[in-house]
């Protein structure tokens, strides 16, 4: 069974921060683009990053850039979402997703579906 499971999420502090994993199970990720997404109450799901499958090339969403970081570790099979100075609009269940075909230039883009989606992680900035 093919699927991919988030973890990291949790309660913090503004201005503190959390690293979310994306770990894949029944397939391998070496081949696939992987986006990190997040959706808060309300509104539509947004794209926060992606990574290609050699991890040599990433996407930032605006809001985020500067303050996240992804990577990857094909090794491990597992994505990763470096999450500093979050801030109480960053309250989101985030969400990984895998493909192998998304044009990368739009893998963040809000909307863009993707081939494999995780169940999500949720974290929440508050004081």
């Amino acid at each position: 069974q093919l699927q991919l499971v988030e973890s990291g999420g949790g309660l913090v502090q503004p201005g503190g921060s959390l690293r979310l994993s994306c770990a894949a199970s029944g397939f391998t990720l070496d081949y696939y683009t992987i986006g990190w997404f997040r959706q808060a109450p309300g509104k539509e799901r947004e794209g926060v990053s992606c990574i290609s499958s050699s991890g040599g090339s990433t996407n930032y969403a605006d809001s985020v850039k500067g303050r996240f970081t992804i990577s990857r570790d094909n090794a491990k099979n597992t994505v990763y979402l470096q999450m500093n100075s979050l801030k109480p609009e960053d309250t989101a269940v985030y969400y990984c997703a895998a493909d192998r075909n998304v044009l990368f230039r739009l893998c963040v883009t809000t909307g863009i579906e993707y081939d494999y989606w995780g169940q999500g992680t949720q974290v929440t900035v508050s004081s």
